[in-house]
């Protein structure tokens, strides 16, 4: 009686079975520290600024549109209807963020290509979707820089826009290690109006920079004092005793392009192009070894 031949195995690492359950979680994570720092190093990115705010917000083109179509819409109850109206009113009036932000990503974008380096420095970037992510993604774009998308695998569609340079366009499955590399190549932080995923990510970084988990300075911008004012108050946290005065310090607050530009252009000049003495391991080692 012969005896029969056994297949052979497959490797571990390409066993999709294990790599997708919950043994190879590690792996998984793993993959998503990996697989960005190594394209990271191959794109020549040193560092970055990462813009945050709705993605709900269009142009102004779009939400002209959008409006026009809902005075025309006929719609089944008046009720509706007039909400109908007040969101197009509302998206009417957020579009000049979307057109703010493009324009302060480009105006940051102008400067820092032009300043010499063997590898790219303060890269814009963004959740890689739609709204205030689009809008950043593409004042850079039309700046001639490149541009960065870190996107999330969610349970509705989000795609990635198209203005992310193709070869920086990430996809993560882990909220958590999408976050890291948001704070990970950060030089500074720009918080445009937004839901709960731009508080979240302000606050995790506002956390860190309390509580000194930072090796580097991160200047925190928040753009638009006309809703930033209503949504937080910060006053009252310290009148609480909940925080400290001097943690007002975290953040500088900006109404318009040319005046985020500048605060931005100062901090990280003074803070990452030689304006300061450099504090020891102020960048982490696998990014040190690639610096200029």
């Amino acid at each position: 009686m012969s005896e029969q031949k056994l297949k052979s195995a497959p490797l571990a690492y390409q066993n999709e079975p294990f790599l997708n359950s919950p043994d190879g979680r590690i792996l998984r994570i793993l993959a998503e520290y990996a697989e960005p720092l190594a394209r990271f190093r191959r794109e020549q990115i040193q560092d970055t600024v990462v813009f945050f705010g709705s993605a709900r917000f269009q142009s102004g083109a779009n939400s002209a549109k959008n409006l026009q179509l809902a005075k025309n819409a006929a719609a089944p109850t008046v009720a509706r209807a007039d909400g109908e109206m007040k969101r197009a009113l509302a998206a009417v009036d957020m579009a000049r963020y979307y057109e703010d932000a493009r324009r302060l990503a480009y105006l940051l974008t102008q400067w820092s290509v032009k300043i010499p380096a063997r590898r790219h420095r303060f890269v814009v970037t963004t959740g890689g979707g739609p709204g205030i992510m689009e809008a950043a993604n593409l004042g850079a774009h039309e700046a001639g820089g490149k541009t960065i998308g870190l996107n999330i695998n969610l349970p509705f569609e989000q795609y990635p826009n198209p203005y992310i340079s193709p070869s920086l366009n990430f996809e993560f499955h882990y909220f958590f290690m999408r976050k890291f590399w948001f704070a990970y190549l950060a030089k500074a932080l720009v918080i445009f109006p937004g839901g709960f995923g731009t508080l979240d990510e302000l606050f995790e970084i506002l956390t860190l920079a309390q509580t000194q988990k930072l090796a580097k300075k991160i200047p925190v911008l928040i753009y638009g004092r006309e809703y930033w004012d209503r949504v937080l108050n910060i006053q009252t946290m310290i009148d609480a005793g909940a925080v400290s005065p001097e943690d007002l310090a975290l953040i500088s607050t900006v109404n318009s392009p040319e005046e985020g530009f500048e605060y931005l252009r100062e901090s990280l000049t003074k803070y990452h192009l030689g304006g300061q003495p450099k504090k020891p391991g102020e960048v982490l080692p696998e990014i040190a070894k690639t610096r200029p």
